[in-house]
């Protein structure tokens, strides 16, 4: 690998780790946000079932509850409980500081809160006399508490905001212009290669809650969630498809479409990477036809499953929702039939065998795949291992797919192993056996240098977990 190549790979690793922390922020409280949905589509005066008693809900659970649970985690996932109650104690600062919904804003300040909490611990560490713990953890707690509060009030507060409006002002002037649907010319790609969380998580969520609060919908929440693209190319590998893509590939659509798993569409991809074009252009369609139908969503499908969507729906937006993804999902399946039908290289075999050929095929893309597939040695025993984790980057999608398989072969086989599912970067130190989609091995690596770590292309049909079953039963 070359250094440019090296270097390039390093920021695609380091823009998925950023991802996945604000995923991490993020995903723990989607119930919360689609609470705050739900009320918001039934109870406001223009909802399914207007009631202005309910309605009084919807303002403080987007200007306080959601933001503060924002920052409480951000805190949390630097530095435990502590650092979650600075992190919500700071977060309280950006949102009486602002007048807008302050999520950018507790993204920011709850890990700050938690960073600066974890950095006095440290210092302190070893050097308080017994019984004077509680103590010196309460009262430390609160002024650092305090005084980042009163920071954030006065200047991170206003500073986010005028970002915000920044941010707010270039999507509308996008939207304007009529090139929002060209915004999936980065999404598309980003999804395949892991980074939409900084995209979603970082950007579209938060300006799109604050279209939202505003209008009681907003068009962003489906610019990536939008299950359309993917749908399409799963159904092209169904009639022109080959060998074990063919036969995946009704599976892997219902998995996509009805349980919201769109990571499980990557792999088809990669293995023929000219079926970007078929995401892209059935994203831009999707979006041009939600913009000509005025369609949006009053909170972020987590996950992304044609369910969660139509839950999520305000009235009146139900046409131009559904037209969105239909016309999504045709314009990308003729293109994805198109390459399918005419390409030269049409795949052989399993997707294993397919997708070895992605480097070559992909070009100067191929640093999205870092040909890093360790293989189950025959060399290592496994006969002892109790335990089997799964990971992916937030923990709750591709990863929990796959466990779900590998739990139903292991019970099969009647061996004593759990398995279990989690985000890379909540592996534990001590994990036995990892597995993990390719792209994501080097961090899992990084996060559990001791553990055996597997590398898969498809988890969904993987040979490796037979592989895995058998030196399990050695």
């Amino acid at each position: 690998m070359s250094t440019e190549q090296q270097e390039r790979s390093g920021f695609k690793v380091k823009v998925q780790r950023f991802g996945s922390f604000l995923s991490g922020m993020i995903m723990p409280n989607i119930g919360a946000f689609i609470a705050w949905g739900l009320i918001t589509a039934l109870f406001i005066e223009t909802g399914w079932l207007p009631n202005a008693d309910f309605a009084e809900l919807v303002g403080p659970m987007i200007n306080y509850l959601l933001p503060i649970l924002i920052g409480f985690t951000g805190g949390r996932l630097v530095h435990g409980l502590r650092g979650g109650v600075v992190g919500a104690t700071v977060t309280m600062g950006v949102i009486v500081g602002a007048d807008i919904p302050m999520f950018l804003g507790a993204m920011i300040v709850g890990p700050l809160g938690g960073w600066a909490i974890k950095q006095f611990d440290k210092l302190i560490e070893g050097k308080v006399k017994a019984g004077f713990e509680m103590l010196v953890n309460n009262f430390s707690a609160g002024i650092i508490g305090g005084l980042l509060t009163l920071v954030a009030y006065k200047l991170i507060g206003p500073a986010v905001n005028a970002l915000t409006d920044f941010l707010a002002a270039g999507v509308q002037f996008i939207f304007d212009a009529g090139l929002l649907p060209l915004a999936s010319i980065f999404i598309e790609p980003a999804k395949v290669l892991f980074l939409n969380n900084a995209i979603n998580h970082g950007i579209l969520g938060p300006l799109g809650i604050e279209q939202a609060s505003e209008a009681g919908k907003s068009i962003l929440f489906l610019l990536e969630a939008n299950p359309g693209p993917g749908l399409g190319i799963l159904l092209a590998f169904m009639f022109f498809g080959k060998g074990t893509a063919k036969q995946t590939a009704p599976g892997a659509a219902i998995i996509h479409f009805l349980g919201g798993i769109h990571e499980i569409y990557f792999p088809y991809i990669l293995m023929k990477p000219q079926l970007l074009l078929a995401a892209i252009a059935g994203g831009a369609s999707g979006i041009f036809t939600l913009q000509i139908f005025n369609a949006g969503l009053v909170a972020a499908p987590s996950p992304g499953s044609i369910f969660s969507i139509l839950a999520l729906t305000p009235k009146g937006n139900h046409v131009g929702v559904l037209l969105g993804v239909i016309v999504a999902t045709a314009v990308s399946f003729l293109i994805a039939a198109l390459i399918l039908r005419t390409s030269k290289d049409v795949e052989e075999g399993d997707l294993q065998k397919a997708t070895e050929k992605t480097s070559t095929l992909k070009g100067k893309e191929s640093r999205a795949a870092e040909l890093i597939q360790p293989t189950t040695s025959k060399a290592i025993s496994l006969a002892d291992t109790k335990h089997i984790i799964f990971a992916c980057d937030a923990g709750m999608g591709s990863s929990a797919m796959g466990a779900s398989i590998l739990k139903n072969k292991i019970k099969k086989e009647g061996l004593d192993v759990s398995v279990t599912n989690t985000a890379v970067s909540n592996l534990p130190a001590d994990a036995e056996v990892v597995i993990t989609h390719k792209d994501l091995t080097s961090r899992a690596k990084d996060q559990a240098p001791n553990a055996h770590h597997i590398s898969v292309e498809n988890f969904l049909n993987s040979p490796k977990y037979d592989e895995l079953i058998e030196q399990l039963k050695k």
